[in-house]
């Protein structure tokens, strides 16, 4: 079995060829070249920074350095998720987080105690990604749960039609993911094990684990959200 090969420095700023091409057609069509080049050098430094960060990290092996650093990881995505309602940002944050929690908090514990069965069970190098993966999906779905409440609230609908509708929209995406894996695209996780050698058919399963663990957490943190927001509407 062969092990993927480090990628050098050098070899990786070909990568920056077509991204080239594409700043030029930015650039030719007179759009907003300098926000696409911010968002590229954002990417860069962020996962360089935290490329070096999570080394020490896991290093570190510190049951509480992974408890804050998803409390942090939690609160981000609570407020980044309600971004599409900007002036509810401040009323609906604290149901945000709660849901977030919820989610994570049940999705993760089974994925780390009973599927990967990790001891102890706060490994970072396991616990950190795989938080991140339920928090970035879930705050997607919080994210679109709240855009569509409130515009279909504001369309004079009652709370549980509102809910509904904003509950189908959040999972649209979710549900498109696991319809189209396998056939469409090979998901990253998936990709990146049977670039490292792993066999297809163990990928796969570590691929099924977090297909699930992303439907579950996405809804369970849009129904949370949906739920909690219900006694700040005026039926």
């Amino acid at each position: 079995m062969t092990s993927i090969q480090t990628i050098p420095l050098n070899n990786l700023a070909y990568t920056l060829i077509p991204v080239l091409l594409v700043l030029i057609i930015f650039y030719k069509w007179q759009m907003n070249t300098a926000q696409a080049m911010l968002a590229i050098c954002r990417m860069l430094l962020q996962l360089l920074v935290v490329g070096y960060f999570l080394n020490a990290i896991f290093a570190s092996e510190s049951a509480y350095i992974t408890l804050l650093i998803l409390t942090l990881m939690l609160f981000f995505a609570s407020w980044i998720a309600l971004g599409t309602v900007r002036q509810q940002r401040g009323i609906w944050l604290r149901n945000s987080m709660i849901s977030l929690a919820i989610s994570s908090t049940i999705t993760l514990s089974i994925i780390a105690t009973a599927v990967l069965e990790l001891s102890p069970w706060y490994q970072p190098r396991y616990i950190i990604p795989l938080g991140g993966m339920i928090l970035a999906n879930s705050m997607t779905s919080i994210s679109l749960a709240a855009e569509r409440f409130q515009a279909e609230y504001k369309n004079n609908k009652s709370y549980i039609e509102a809910r509904n509708i904003a509950f189908n929209a959040a999972m649209i995406p979710t549900i498109n993911t696991l319809l189209a894996v396998g056939l469409v695209a090979l998901p990253g996780m998936m990709t990146g094990q049977i670039l490292s050698g792993i066999s297809p058919f163990i990928a796969a399963r570590y691929q099924i684990m977090v297909m699930c663990m992303l439907f579950a957490s996405s809804g369970i943190s849009a129904a949370c959200f949906l739920v909690l927001i219900k006694s700040r509407q005026n039926d």
